[in-house]
C-alpha cells in the first residue's frame, strides 16, 4: 500500500527506544512509555523524565554527556527490560512462594528499596559481565601472541580484533533463542516506527510496515562503535611506555579507560546521526551491517506496539524534540 504523505516534513528526532520482552520502551524529550503485550491484555506504564543534566548542567557537556547518557541508558533499560520480564513470565505456584532472600530484603529494605537494590545488583554484574567477556577476555587471549608478535601495539590490534569476533558470536548466539529473537523482532518495529515519524509520515500500520529495519542512530550501532574506537585508544595509548607494563596492569588500564573509549564513540555516534553525507555514512555502515543480527521483521502486532509507544512521547510542542 503507497505511503500516505504528510505537509510536516522530515526531521531526526531524539526520541528513542529500547526493545523489551513482548514490549517496547519509548523515550522522548520529556517522557517515557512502556507498552507490553501480555496474556491478559496490553500494559502501558508512563512517566515523567528526570534528566540528570536538568540538576547537573555539566552532565550535558561534549564528552562528558556520553558516559552520563550511557549510565542513564544502562539503568533505564535494565528497569524497564525487568518489568516486561516480570509482566510476561509463567508464574508458577514455586514462584509464587517468595524465596528467604526476597522475603529479607523486603524486611530489612522495603518492597520499593528492595526492588532498587536488585535492579543496582543486576546492573553491576551486567555492566561487569559485559567488561570481562568483550574488554578484558580478548586482552588476556591476546597475550597468548606475545611470543609471536612482540610490538604491543599490533598485538592490541589483534586484541582489537578478537574483541569483535567475540562480539560478533555473543550476537548471533542470542538470535537462536527464541524469546531474544523476538526481542529484535521488537526492536524491528521501534526502528520502522520512528522511520516514519521521522519522514513526516502518519503513524500508520500501512505506513510503518515500508519502513527500512535499520537505523543509524540505533543502540547496537553504538556499540560496534565503541569496539572500534577501543581498537584505537588502547593501540595508542599503549605506545611506548606501557610495553613493559604486566597483563594485570594494562587489564586496570583498560578498566580504567572505558569511559574515555564511551566518551569518544557517544560524540561520533552523536555526530554521524546529526549529519547525511558521505563520511557519516561510512561511519554509519558498521553498525548497520550489524543490525542485521540485532533487527528483524516484526509483525503487525508489534509495528502497533511501536505505534503506541512513540505516540505517547510525542511532545506537544511541535519540533520541540528535534536531534
Amino acid at each position: 500500500m503507497k505511503e500516505k504523505t504528510s505537509d510536516s516534513g522530515a526531521f531526526r528526532t531524539v526520541i528513542g527506544g529500547q526493545a523489551l520482552m513482548e514490549g517496547l520502551l519509548m523515550r522522548g524529550p520529556k517522557k517515557q512509555a512502556i507498552v507490553i503485550n501480555t496474556a491478559s491484555g496490553q500494559v502501558i506504564k508512563e512517566e515523567e523524565l528526570h534528566l540528570t543534566k536538568e540538576r547537573y548542567p555539566v552532565c550535558g557537556w561534549p564528552f562528558i554527556r556520553g558516559v552520563v547518557n550511557f549510565a542513564d541508558s544502562m539503568v533505564c533499560g535494565m528497569k524497564a527490560l525487568m518489568y516486561s520480564a516480570e509482566l510476561v513470565e509463567d508464574v508458577t505456584e514455586e514462584q509464587e512462594k517468595e524465596s528467604k532472600l526476597d522475603k529479607w530484603l523486603n524486611e530489612k529494605l522495603g518492597s520499593e528499596k528492595a526492588q532498587k537494590a536488585v535492579i543496582a545488583f543486576s546492573g553491576v554484574v551486567g555492566v561487569a559481565f559485559a567488561v570481562l567477556l568483550f574488554f578484558l577476555l580478548p586482552s588476556w587471549i591476546s597475550e597468548i601472541f606475545k611470543p609471536l608478535i612482540p610490538n604491543l601495539f599490533l598485538r592490541n590490534l589483534v586484541e582489537g580484533v578478537i574483541r569483535i569476533i567475540i562480539f560478533l558470536v555473543y550476537i548471533w548466539l542470542a538470535t537462536r533463542v527464541k524469546d531474544i529473537h523476538r526481542v529484535f523482532e521488537y526492536h524491528g518495529a521501534e526502528h520502522k516506527t520512528i522511520h516514519c515519524y521521522e519522514k513526516g509520515l502518519e503513524l500508520t500500520l500501512e505506513n510503518v510496515r515500508p519502513q527500512p529495519r535499520q537505523h543509524p542512530r540505533c543502540g547496537t550501532s553504538f556499540l560496534i562503535v565503541v569496539m572500534i574506537v577501543s581498537i584505537l585508544v588502547f593501540s595508542l595509548v599503549s605506545l611506548g611506555w606501557a610495553e613493559d607494563l604486566n597483563v594485570i596492569a594494562r587489564t586496570l588500564l583498560r578498566i580504567v579507560l572505558l569511559p574515555v573509549v564511551v566518551a569518544i564513540s557517544y560524540e561520533i555516534n552523536r555526530w554521524a546521526g546529526r549529519h547525511d553525507n558521505l563520511l557519516s555514512k561510512a561511519m554509519a555502515a558498521p553498525g548497520k551491517a550489524l543490525q542485521r543480527l540485532t533487527v528483524f521483521e516484526p509483525d503487525d502486532e508489534m509495528i502497533e506496539t511501536g505505534i503506541k509507544a512513540l505516540t505517547l512521547v510525542i511532545p506537544e510542542e511541535k519540533g520541540s524534540d528535534a536531534w
